[in-house]
C-alpha cells in the first residue's frame, strides 16, 4: 500500500543528478527525460506497463491504482517546463515501485502497484496539497475495485473508466473492426428478412402456448460493462422465481462441478435439464436455439455482435474473479462465439472464459467466419443446447 509517511518534508532538497537533468531539458525539451532520467516511460512503454500490471492485479488480487495529470488549466496549453517541473516533483514524493509515464500532450500517468484506493488517494492528496504551482487535473482508477463497483450500479451507460481503458489502444484494428461492423449490420438485416416466416411463426407459437408475452427482455452487460435490454423468445412461463439459475450460475462460478453435472455418462453436462420454468415449446426452440434469434434487433442496435463473448447477467458478475471481468470490458457480445462451438455446456465455467479472453487476443475477421460456419453446424447438428 502507499506509504503514510511525510516525504513531502524533503521537497525543498532536490538532488543534483535532478538539477543537472532540468538544465539539460532547457536545451533539449521534455522527451530527453525518457532517456537521461531512465525511469519515465513513453506512451506505447507506458500502456504495455498498464496491460501487465492489470493482468498481474487479476492473478495476485492484489490492487493497482492508476494517476492521470492533465496538465492543462483553463483552456491554456501547458508549458515544457511545467511538465518538466512536474516529473521532477514526483520523482522526489513517489516510491521506486512507481511507474511514470509521458501519455498524450501535457499528460503524465503514474502507476501504483499493490496500492488500493485510500492509497491512491492519499498519495494524491500528497502531491496536491505541496504543489499548488502546478496547473493541472487529477483523475484516479483502482483496478479491478472501481470497475466492479461500476458494474454494480444501476445506471444504463457506465461511465468510461479512463484511465483504466488506456490499455485498449494498443490493438486499435480500426479497419476490421470498421469490418466487423458492417458484417453484423448487413448480416442482422439479412437474418431479419430470411428468417421472418420462422420469427413470425415461433412467436405466435409462444404466444398462444402459454400466457406471457412473446419475447423476453433481461439486463445484460456489454462492452465495458455498460447495460442493455438482452432479447430472447420466452421460454419459460411468467413470473418465475429465478432463484434457482441463481444458485446454479453460483455453483458453476465456484467451481462445484460434481454439484452441477446433469450427465449420467463419462462426458460432463452443466446445464439444468429439467428446469421446471421451462414452457414444452421453450424445450424445442432452445433446443433448436431458435429462441436466440430476436438478439439479431441487439446486433442491429449495437449492443451485440453476431459473434463474441457470451453476455453477462448482473447477478453473475457479482461472483466473478477480478480475471474473469475481461470477457465483459474488452469487446462486444455476441450471439454465438468461440464457446458455443466448442463445448459449449461441458466446459467448466473458467474454461468457458479462457475460450472468450482467447477470441479477445486472437480476434480476426477469419476467426469470426469460421466460427459462424462452425455455428451453422452447431444448429444443424446441436451438442450441449437444452
Amino acid at each position: 500500500m502507499y506509504p503514510d509517511k511525510d516525504c513531502i518534508e524533503q521537497l525543498d532538497l532536490i538532488p543534483r543528478k535532478q538539477i543537472t537533468i532540468a538544465k539539460t531539458m532547457e536545451k533539449n525539451g521534455v522527451e530527453d527525460l525518457l532517456a537521461i532520467e531512465g525511469n519515465v516511460l513513453s506512451k506505447k512503454q507506458f500502456l504495455n506497463r498498464l496491460r501487465i500490471e492489470k493482468r498481474r492485479a487479476e492473478r495476485s488480487k492484489v490492487p493497482l491504482s492508476i494517476i492521470l495529470f492533465s496538465l492543462r488549466h483553463g483552456g491554456n496549453d501547458h508549458s515544457k517546463g511545467v511538465v518538466r517541473n512536474l516529473l521532477l516533483f514526483l520523482n522526489t514524493v513517489t516510491r521506486e515501485t512507481d511507474i511514470k509515464g509521458l501519455m498524450n500532450e501535457g499528460e503524465i500517468g503514474i502507476l501504483l502497484p499493490d496500492t488500493d484506493e485510500k492509497g491512491v488517494k492519499l498519495c494524491v492528496e500528497k502531491i496536491v496539497s505541496s504543489n499548488g504551482h502546478f496547473p493541472h487535473s487529477v483523475i484516479t482508477g483502482t483496478y479491478p475495485d472501481d470497475i466492479f463497483q461500476s458494474l454494480s450500479t444501476d445506471e444504463k451507460e457506465q461511465p468510461d473508466l479512463i484511465p483504466l481503458y488506456l490499455d485498449e489502444s494498443l490493438k486499435p484494428l480500426r479497419f476490421q473492426r470498421a469490418v466487423k461492423k458492417a458484417m453484423d449490420v448487413g448480416g442482422a438485416l439479412a437474418g431479419l428478412i430470411l428468417l421472418f416466416p420462422v420469427l413470425l411463426i415461433v412467436a405466435l407459437t409462444v404466444k398462444v402456448s402459454s400466457p406471457g408475452p412473446v419475447i423476453f427482455k433481461q439486463t445484460r452487460f456489454g462492452k465495458k460493462g455498460v447495460r442493455f435490454p438482452f432479447y430472447k423468445f420466452r421460454s419459460m412461463y411468467s413470473n418465475t422465481d429465478d432463484r434457482i439459475h441463481r444458485e446454479y450460475v453460483a455453483d458453476l462460478i465456484n467451481g462445484c462441478l460434481e454439484k452441477i453435472n446433469q450427465s449420467e455418462g463419462e462426458n460432463p453436462f452443466f446445464k439444468m435439464k429439467d428446469d421446471p420454468r421451462i414452457t414444452r415449446v421453450g424445450k424445442i426452440i432452445r433446443k433448436l436455439s431458435i429462441d436466440e434469434l430476436p438478439q439479431l434487433f441487439n446486433v442491429l442496435k449495437g449492443e451485440m455482435s453476431l459473434i463474441g463473448p457470451r453476455p453477462p447477467l448482473p447477478y453473475e458478475v457479482e461472483k466473478y474473479q477480478p480475471w474473469h471481468l475481461r470477457r465483459v470490458l474488452e469487446m462486444k457480445p455476441g450471439i454465438t462465439g468461440l464457446w458455443q462451438v466448442n463445448g459449449r455446456s461441458r466446459t467448466s465455467f473458467d474454461e468457458m472464459v479462457r475460450l472468450d479472453l482467447r477470441y479477445v487476443q486472437n480476434w480476426s475477421l477469419w476467426l469470426d467466419l469460421k466460427i459462424l460456419l462452425k455455428t451453422i453446424k452447431e444448429v444443424i447438428h446441436p451438442h450441449g443446447a437444452a
